[in-house]
């Protein structure tokens, strides 16, 4: 059976995150370009690959999965020998499952709500994130034993979750906190980080070409 990975992404899109994990699974990948400014995520041929018409997507093994957590998470598992998830029967494993939910149900929406200066709202028990400081002060928390979110062990968290450092921090959503700058920092020096980010602004200057 093909391992190869059919990515479908843009390269100024979540599709950033999948494609860094990609290259940290030593994943066998295609990436199938979906220009945004045209609206081709919006035509038929990509809405039967994902009827919400965004990206991230990836097929692999005849089965589609979207929303970049999930693609995170079925990645890690479809590539063990990468070593991006703790084993089943690991201590660790209801910690990183921890934290990459953590991720999605609280640390994207606490950005996005503060980048984009939404009100706050009287009943902060039905955010999924609660407060925007209760957020922010666990997830420094989390990052302080470091080096990893599992400590010494890297897995497919730190690539979720550092990328929505990284945009926080970029669009200044998320303060400056030491805890965030250090821990960023040493993502961005894996290699793998280095050769997504290589990838990508070889993809962005094809686009820019194009227009």
């Amino acid at each position: 059976m093909d391992d190869t990975v059919v990515f479908y992404s843009s390269p100024m899109s979540r599709g950033r995150v999948v494609h860094w994990l990609l290259e940290e699974a030593g994943a066998p990948y295609r990436y199938e370009l979906v220009n945004l400014e045209a609206r081709e995520q919006k035509q038929p041929a990509y809405l039967t690959v994902n009827p919400m018409g965004k990206v991230p997507a990836i097929v692999h093994r005849d089965t589609v999965i979207t929303e970049c957590g999930a693609i995170c998470c079925y990645l890690a598992d479809a590539f063990p020998a990468a070593r991006l998830a703790p084993q089943f029967d690991s201590p660790l494993r209801g910690n990183y499952y921890r934290w990459m939910f953590f991720g999605a149900g609280c640390v994207e929406p606490a950005v996005i709500d503060r980048m984009l200066s939404r009100p706050e709202v009287s009943r902060p028990s039905a955010l999924s994130y609660g407060s925007y400081d209760d957020a922010v002060a666990t997830l420094e928390g989390a990052l302080k034993p470091g080096p990893f979110l599992l400590g010494r062990e890297f897995s497919a968290a730190d690539v979720y979750v550092g990328s929505q450092i990284g945009f926080g921090l970029m669009t200044k959503a998320l303060e400056a906190r030491p805890a965030f700058q250090e821990y960023l920092g040493r993502l961005q020096q894996r290699p793998a980080y280095k050769r997504f980010m290589e990838k990508n602004d070889q993809i962005l200057a094809r686009m820019s070409k194009a227009s």
